[in-house]
């Protein structure tokens, strides 16, 4: 037919035509609950490295696995038990599934009585498919329509995902189409013999599906089958590696891992040389340090103190903290305005220019600055990020989120008591701009720095404002501040450190 031959010549050119090299890139997750918890760790789905280039620009694009094959081969197993081996903390898994495309009422008939074709390419929304990987292999965050199988129709709600070091993209049209191949870094086909996929997609469509056996036959002989043999199969022939018997081929999945990894190795790097790419520059002229007053560094000189109580290190450090809300609120824009006095003259003043000011604390030393900003912001929103990082490959990653609903029009106050690489302080940032807060609307807010840190922040958000009480010149091999503070969240909640953890807020979490 007409529409089979269109759907054919969306697939690649034949074998044996000749076609440029495609570069290979590597890279560079609302969230969802983890994705895989594994014996050694778990891997999530929120949150990604804050690691930019020079230019401010993430420094390489996520690497991008394309894995396909036939209905109920044994992708998304296969897809999980690649996740797990990589063990690398960003991973996004993005199935196909989600991309079916609005029925009509017309269609809702027909799927109601299994007479729709599910498994034809014209039952995707490659535009929005490709829309969406482009997005994702970008480091952008991007919202996943969610597909009920149950009703044939996609629901009202939608889940954010965000780019990551590797995107996992599997479906049964994964190699059906020119422009989303392009995306694909590596091209894997799940080859599964055809009587076990007919066996799970029996098992599958009844107990999680609602379909009876009969519904799920006649769809199987009548769309499915012919399908696989038309569009499906004819793709392993554009595919990097083939893996016969699936997630049972132990030996091909290893290969993967290893192929990836090698792909991966250069990120490693990115962090050191972000790290020393500004060492003797002058501070950048985003930053805002609080006067040095006699009163100023007598606080500091308290705080600093090793031998400083408990009860007076939360004291002095409060009142650092007001004094430094209150320098960062006098940054906000003002305009003019006249007010009428209660002598009836007019009175020429100022009032915040912006629609509201929201707050949100990098946990868990961030939610003490908290109360300052609350003393003086009337009706200020409060929002929380918890980053933490991972003790094995250092870098930083998201566990928690919660923010105010349309945060993207506020001026955005980001708290942290300490900063000393900048790593989660940049990758609070970033998910700041991935909820479309604009970059010149956040007011990064820390009673220590350390240049390092301001540095690193600066480099990859030129317009975020980075306002503190204090800089710091040096971060020790452990990342420690010197002479620094020490761990403001053990020494303000009490609480005893691991001795290499760092100023950081458990372990380079700020």
């Amino acid at each position: 037919s007409s529409s089979s031959a269109e759907s054919l010549d969306r697939l690649y050119p034949a074998v044996g035509s000749t076609k440029p090299p495609r570069k290979r890139t590597t890279s560079q997750c609302k969230s969802e609950p983890p994705l895989l918890r594994t014996s050694k760790r778990t891997i999530y789905t929120a949150g990604r490295p804050p690691w930019y280039n020079e230019h401010g620009t993430q420094s390489k694009e996520a690497f991008v696995i394309g894995l396909g094959g036939g209905s109920a081969s044994g992708k998304t197993t296969v897809a999980t038990m690649i996740i797990e081996a990589l063990d690398v903390p960003w991973v996004v898994l993005l199935s196909m599934d989600s991309f079916y495309k609005v029925l009509t009422k017309q269609q809702q008939e027909q799927a109601a009585s299994n007479d729709f074709n599910f498994d034809h390419p014209d039952a995707f929304d490659f535009d929005l498919i490709i829309a969406t990987l482009k997005k994702l292999k970008q480091g952008k965050s991007v919202k996943i329509p969610i597909y009920d199988f149950t009703t044939h129709s996609r629901k009202k709600e939608w889940k954010t995902l965000y780019g990551a070091n590797v995107i996992i993209f599997e479906g049964i049209m994964a190699f059906a189409d020119k422009e989303l191949l392009k995306l694909l870094d590596l091209k894997i086909f799940v080859d599964t013999d055809s009587d076990i996929r007919l066996v799970r997609r029996l098992r599958r469509d009844i107990s999680e599906r609602g379909r009876d056996i009969e519904g799920v036959i006649k769809q199987y002989n009548k769309f499915v089958k012919p399908a696989f043999d038309q569009y499906i199969q004819p793709t392993m022939r554009l595919a990097d590696i083939v893996v016969p018997r699936g997630s049972g081929n132990t030996v091909a999945i290893d290969l993967i891992v290893q192929h990836v990894h090698s792909q991966l190795e250069e990120v490693r790097a990115t962090w050191a040389a972000l790290a020393s790419a500004h060492q003797c520059h002058p501070l950048p002229q985003t930053l805002s340090v609080l006067k040095s007053t006699p009163q100023v560094r007598g606080m500091h000189t308290i705080i600093r103190n090793k031998e400083t109580s408990r009860d007076e290190f939360i004291f002095y450090s409060k009142r650092l903290m007001r004094l430094l809300i209150e320098h960062a609120l006098s940054l906000l824009p003002f305009q003019s305005c006249t007010v009428q006095t209660p002598q009836g003259q007019d009175y020429e003043g100022r009032t915040y220019s912006g629609k509201q000011i929201t707050g949100v604390s990098i946990l868990r030393a961030g939610e003490t600055m908290e109360p300052a900003l609350r003393a003086v912001c009337k009706d200020v929103r409060i929002g929380t990020i918890l980053i933490q990082t991972n003790c094995n490959t250092g870098e930083p990653e998201l566990h928690y989120l919660r923010l105010p609903k349309d945060i993207s029009e506020d001026h955005v106050i980001l708290m942290d008591c300490t900063v000393s690489t900048g790593a989660a302080a940049m990758m609070a940032v970033r998910v700041l701009l991935d909820h479309d807060v604009p970059e010149d609307k956040i007011f990064l807010l820390s009673l220590l720095m350390a240049e390092m840190g301001v540095h690193s922040v600066a480099y990859a958000f030129p317009r975020v404002k980075i306002i503190t009480t204090a800089v710091d010149k040096k971060v020790n091999d452990l990342f420690r501040i010197i002479p620094g503070i020490g761990n403001f969240g053990d020494r303000y909640f009490g609480t005893d450190a691991p001795p290499d953890w760092s100023d950081d807020e458990d372990a380079l979490s700020t």
